[in-house]
């Protein structure tokens, strides 16, 4: 399986996400049996593109369940008394995030698209023909197409079925900061993140890779390989959150009582590993719906590999950091098997399509040790992230990307990004330094391009965007407000109001002594 089946799009008709035609129906899925000035459709070719329409769908709706995966590994991490608050951030930024991206978001990721098909016009919010976007330009951010306002044509329903898609992606990176930043993140400066970040800040990022911008555009520019390539998000959605959350940390400070005057951290239990585990298997599940549905097609059968692939990474990485911390404290941790699997998740979620299963179970592997020496290291300087999101999403986020520089087989994406000049060709698939050196190395050039961009570029925009809001409303809640537990003054609503918890005492240079139960129950929470 070289390259994608030629149903899918004329020519080079390997470039998914990214290029041109991307948004608008990558796999031409039409389910329109006739166009206007085009003759009756073949009814097996019609079947195929309106079942590859449902696979997308079908894939949406996997992606936009990870939510709920989301919401209770970051909630049985927290304290009970943030409880209500932290489940509340990844409820709300579903919402939050879609208006945004709905409004201006899509538009900006993919308003620059202007592509036609034999028979189909496939322009969307775009001049076509001769007016045509060019694709390569150094674009800032597209336009067009706001609030989905185009969907005339026959490629409407498939425009719309990629927008589904595409948004259940963005809000994946939009909660990733709400596990960073959590127990201490003020709500309404957290309502700020959601709209900016699915308005503007993923799609920035997107138009850049996924909408065909500049960094798609580094094999056909500079023959940097196939340019920047990312088959279903470790760095247009995982890093990004990532870099986010780091940010957000960073300006938002640790909690009361996480570190000692000296530096050394304290442990802060979650109040419900149970709940975080289950969580965990949640987003096991919704990953197929990430990975293997960015085939963008049924009949693409190479869905099977991804769906393995992933499966093997997340494995691999929930074995192995489960013996690497056994190594370093003597008991398995499940705080750190429920990281490793995710690491390895998200680290393969680049190179999926492109790797062997073997690579895949070495990327697990990498990735079960690579998260827990960087829950460590951030720890050690002062970034109190409370989940792990900076080392689950931004680090090995970032390490899935360069996976794809080193790993690739060559077997797969034969004409990715419509890359033309450079040793990177229609013969070849993607292709990393193992398998041919040359080759391999020109694309993990283009892979670590993209890396520094998200840390240096998208990470300082996030940065800036912070210490604004923060001047906008306070970023963080009072003091008062944090150590009693943001549910009643923020929610107004306990998570488990059966008991009433109070302070026996706290100290902001001691740190916080545990919750005690009243009479109405008796309850420690550490």
């Amino acid at each position: 399986m070289s390259q994608r089946p030629p149903s899918r799009m004329p020519g080079r008709a390997s470039t998914r996400k990214a290029v041109v035609g991307l948004a608008v129906a990558v796999t031409a899925l039409l389910a329109l049996p006739t166009v206007a000035g085009a003759q009756e459709a073949d009814p097996v070719a019609a079947l195929g593109q309106q079942v590859n329409l449902l696979w997308i769908v079908i894939g949406a709706v996997l992606v936009i369940f990870m939510q709920a995966g989301f919401a209770l590994v970051e909630t049985g991490f927290c304290r009970a008394k943030h409880a209500t608050h932290v489940v509340s951030t990844n409820f709300a930024i579903f919402g939050l995030g879609f208006v945004a991206f709905f409004l201006l978001g899509y538009g900006f990721m993919f308003g620059g698209f202007s592509y036609v098909l034999p028979g189909f016009d496939f322009g969307y919010a775009a001049p076509v023909g001769d007016a045509a976007i060019k694709f390569g330009d150094w674009v800032f951010l597209w336009k067009g197409g706001f609030a989905l306002t185009d969907l005339s044509g026959p490629g409407g329903a498939a425009v719309a079925g990629y927008f589904l898609y595409m948004v259940a992606f963005m809000d994946t990176t939009a909660t990733i900061p709400t596990g960073s930043m959590a127990e201490r993140w003020q709500w309404k400066n957290f309502v700020l993140w959601g709209f900016f970040c699915g308005g503007v800040y993923y799609p920035l990022f997107g138009a850049w890779t996924w909408g065909g911008g500049w960094l798609n555009q580094l094999g056909n520019n500079v023959g940097l390989g196939f340019g920047y390539v990312d088959f279903a998000g470790s760095g247009v959605v995982h890093a990004m959150g990532g870099a986010a959350a780091l940010a957000g940390a960073v300006v938002i400070g640790p909690r009361i009582g996480k570190f000692n005057k000296d530096g050394s951290a304290n442990s802060i239990p979650g109040h419900h590993i149970p709940m975080a585990m289950l969580g965990t298997f949640i987003l096991l599940f919704g990953w197929f719906g990430f990975n293997a549905a960015s085939t963008f097609a049924a009949t693409d059968v190479q869905f099977a590999v991804v769906a393995a692939n992933t499966a093997i990474a997340g494995a691999f990485g929930a074995v192995t950091a489960m013996l690497y911390i056994m190594l370093k404290n003597d008991k398995p941790d499940p705080g750190m098997m429920a990281n490793g699997m995710l690491g390895g998740l998200v680290a393969i979620t680049a190179p999926c399509a492109f790797v062997s299963p073997p690579a895949a179970a070495v990327i697990g592997i990498i990735s079960g040790i690579l998260v827990i020496e960087s829950i460590y290291f951030f720890e050690r300087r002062g970034i109190d992230d409370v989940v792990g999101a900076i080392s689950v999403h931004g680090v090995c986020g970032s390490f899935g990307v360069l996976a794809v520089g080193i790993f690739a087989n060559g077997t797969y994406g034969a004409g990715w990004n419509l890359t033309t000049k450079g040793a990177a060709g229609e013969a070849a698939g993607i292709t990393g330094i193992l398998t041919d050196f040359s080759l391999g190395l020109r694309q993990l050039g283009s892979q670590a391009i993209g890396v520094a961009v998200i840390w240096v570029v998208m990470g300082g925009l996030c940065y800036l965007w912070f210490r604004l809001s923060d001047k906008i409303t306070p970023i963080r809640s009072s003091e008062a407000d944090e150590i009693n537990g943001l549910d009643l003054p923020e929610m107004g609503a306990l998570a488990y109001p059966e008991f009433e918890f109070a302070i026996e005492h706290s100290d902001p240079e001691v740190g916080e002594r545990p919750l005690v139960g009243s009479s109405r129950g008796s309850v420690h929470e550490n």
